[in-house]
């Protein structure tokens, strides 16, 4: 597919970047963003060659949400619609892709962008980076996953306050509360972060899959339930080249070489 609102790479080391392409209104969703976007993450799904993926924006900023100005002059969308077609399925295609996603945090994360990196899997972040759940100060409520994220990463009630005030988080303050792994100087946010994305796609693939899961389920799940279900993905991990790999390279004292099967 031929995109117009995004960038699509694959490196030779097996690393994937999306990176969001609307630079002049600081990557805010229009409908061909988010279905494009839906699309990259189909395609870093099916390439096996892909075992990591960075996902970022262009320009000064990392995603601002909807962009008001597209809908402007347009018939009354309806919001449930809206969010179950374009956002949701978003949202549902990064949390269930059994390969890691690292958010590289360059700029503002907004609103729907705010969301977008709280699906990542892991978020580097840029001193200059800040999020905000805007959604408040345009009368509207958190969505595309930001009820669910938040307050699984910063508890209740800081997820309250950040949610109703709609207060700027600035990347130290996200470090702090855990809402990003990493702050680093701008200049050094490719390197780290590439560096990061280098090592996830050199590691046992199926194994951080399964862990993706493991982790995405525990939230909801009982002790009873995860016993059973680590037991589940152990067995498939304990079935896979990977694992045959990393024994064998234990007991040959030598550094593993898996390819993510």
């Amino acid at each position: 597919m031929s995109y117009t609102s995004l960038l699509y790479d694959v490196r030779p080391d097996g690393v994937a970047t999306i990176t969001l392409n609307r630079p002049e209104v600081f990557n805010a969703f229009n409908d061909p963003l988010s279905y494009e976007l839906q699309d990259a993450l189909k395609q870093v799904a099916r390439d096996a060659t892909v075992r990591a993926v960075v996902l970022t924006g262009a320009g000064r900023a990392f995603c601002s949400g909807q962009d008001l100005k597209a809908t402007q002059g347009q018939e009354k969308r309806s919001f449930y619609d809206s969010l179950h077609k374009r956002y949701n399925p978003i949202i549902r295609a990064m949390r269930s892709l059994p390969k890691p996603i690292i958010g590289r945090l360059n700029g503002v994360a907004a609103g729907a962008g705010c969301s977008l990196a709280l699906a990542c899997d892991v978020l580097i972040a840029s001193e200059a980076a800040s999020l905000i759940e805007i959604f408040i100060n345009i009368g509207l409520v958190p969505d595309s996953g930001s009820s669910y994220f938040l307050p699984r990463a910063v508890g209740s009630l800081k997820a309250f306050e950040l949610a109703t005030l709609g207060s700027k988080v600035p990347a130290d303050e996200a470090l702090r509360l855990g809402l990003v792994n990493q702050v680093v100087p701008a200049e050094q946010l490719d390197d780290v972060t590439y560096a990061l994305a280098a090592r996830y796609a050199s590691a046992p693939t199926k194994s951080i899959g399964l862990i993706k899961q493991m982790l995405n389920k525990a939230g909801t799940a009982t002790l009873d339930e995860m016993l059973d279900y680590e037991a589940h993905c152990q067995q498939i991990a304990g079935e896979s080249e990977d694992y045959q790999e990393g024994v064998t390279a234990f007991r040959e004292k030598r550094k593993p070489v898996f390819k993510g099967v």
